[in-house]
């Protein structure tokens, strides 16, 4: 199975780090190690899993946008906890909290929340890039310094 994602490289992190950031319970994190490992360019994976990750983002900001909390509850089956969780991020940081939407658990939830409290569309865009991009960055100089 890995040597299917490894073979598709920069296409299959970026599918997969688009759902990972949709509330499809599934994580990005390993595919960029595994392609850092395997000789793959830094720059474009970082590019690649930071492009896919905030789409797959703003996907869920529109779904809370437009869809609002019968798709949260009755559809995507957010588990309550998680929705309180991200409320109340929310409720003390303001949008602030969006820098941690790379956080799992919370953070698909919060871009859901994002979308409910109907952060603009710009602002969302740049604090869940800055909060992805950090991670992403994070991990890749974590894995160039060991590999």
């Amino acid at each position: 199975m890995l040597e299917f994602f490894v073979e598709h490289g920069v296409l299959s992190l970026f599918a997969v780090s688009f759902l990972a950031a949709t509330v499809v319970p599934l994580g990005s994190e390993w595919l960029l190690v595994a392609l850092l490992a395997e000789g793959g360019h830094p720059g474009m994976l970082l590019a690649s899993a930071t492009a896919g990750n905030v789409l797959g983002a703003l996907t869920t900001w529109g779904i809370g946008v437009w869809g609002g909390p019968f798709l949260m509850e009755r559809v995507l089956r957010i588990d309550p906890a998680a929705q309180s969780r991200a409320r109340a991020l929310y409720r003390r940081w303001g949008s602030w909290s969006l820098l941690l939407s790379w956080v799992p658990v919370v953070g698909d939830p919060l871009c859901l929340v994002g979308g409910l409290f109907r952060v603009p569309f710009f602002r969302f865009a740049l604090l869940v890039f800055i909060g992805k991009l950090g991670r992403y960055a994070f991990i890749v100089a974590m894995v160039r310094a060991v590999v």
